[in-house]
């Protein structure tokens, strides 16, 4: 009998460190490409950022006389072939657009090994664009995993507009979501974005699907809690029209069911409102009309009532 616990302890210790040592494999499914795959489109470059052990592969919409950049932490999947792909838009809109892909992903080198080496390389890829932008307008954007390294940098720069699309509390509460009997000390990448969403002093805009059942919505709603930004302060006329856009936030974390709610979110919009807004079920509605609820004529049965999840700062994507 002691013997056979004795094996059951030791296999038991094994797996617990393989998860510690190898929980990258858990957390980032990168999907890289080679270094001779096509990311061209007009007036984009490819841009390579030095960082510490690694280059990272990024894209750049560069415009003529943009009214500022949109700063886009992308999901845990995929790279820039899948992500870069609204450009038309942010044409339209006058902005620029700045993309990387983490280590590992797409034409990026290197692996990921920590949490800290990941808030280097996003502060790395900012700074190399930063002075271009300093007198225009910045908007910090985080998809999914992004939410996280997004609100990290906000804090620190204070951008005039971050948006995170499907944030978490934390990784720690998604781990303990998804994996419970796994012991919460063993996670190397705690990612706590409530304590980064509590430090951004400018404007938050939080979008959530309803029907996410790997962020549950209830994470947008204790973030909506812990921003401390006035939810009435005016948006910059150039960020407004730029919120006119369909970020296809849908009721399933990546958006492959059409019931969703993108859900307004700050200082004096009181949680229970945000939950019981009614559900509208299309993938094509702009932000610009979150930003102002309404009904919309002849609409009513296919639309619902716009909910959403707005603060002034401080306060998810595939």
């Amino acid at each position: 009998m002691a013997t056979a616990i004795g094996i059951v302890a030791v296999a038991l210790l094994a797996l617990l460190g393989i998860v510690y040592l190898r929980q990258e494999k858990l957390i980032f499914f990168p999907e890289p490409l080679p270094m001779d795959f096509p990311l061209v489109l007009p007036e984009v470059e490819q841009v390579l950022v030095h960082v510490d052990g690694a280059t990272l592969s990024a894209l750049h919409l560069k415009l003529p006389q943009p009214k500022g950049v949109v700063f886009f932490l992308h999901g845990n999947a995929g790279n820039l072939a899948d992500w870069f792909v609204d450009t038309p838009f942010f044409r339209s809109a006058n902005f620029d657009l700045f993309m990387i892909d983490y280590r590992g992903y797409g034409k990026s080198s290197g692996r990921i090994e920590s949490e800290a080496q990941l808030h280097r390389d996003v502060d790395a890829a900012w700074e190399q664009i930063a002075a271009r932008y300093r007198d225009l307008h910045k908007v910090v954007y985080g998809r999914s995993l992004g939410t996280a390294l997004a609100a990290r940098l906000a804090a620190r720069i204070q951008p005039d507009l971050t948006i995170l699309v499907s944030p978490y509390w934390s990784l720690a509460e998604l781990a303990r979501l998804h994996y419970p009997l796994l012991p919460g000390f063993l996670l190397r990448y705690p990612l706590m974005t409530f304590r980064d969403v509590g430090r951004i002093e400018g404007r938050v805009l939080l979008i959530h699907g309803d029907r996410d059942q790997l962020i549950p919505f209830e994470h947008s709603v204790r973030l909506q809690a812990a921003a401390r930004a006035d939810p009435e302060q005016p948006l910059a006329a150039e960020l407004d029209e730029l919120l006119e856009h369909d970020r296809r936030a849908g009721a399933a974390h990546a958006g492959a069911l059409h019931r969703h709610r993108l859900a307004l979110v700050g200082p004096g919009v009181p949680q229970e409102a945000a939950l019981r807004v009614p559900l509208f079920d299309t993938v094509e509605i702009g932000l610009g009309d979150v930003l102002r609820p309404q009904r919309i004529a002849g609409e009513e049965d296919r639309l619902g009532v716009l909910a959403g999840l707005c603060a002034d700062v401080n306060r998810h994507g595939a």
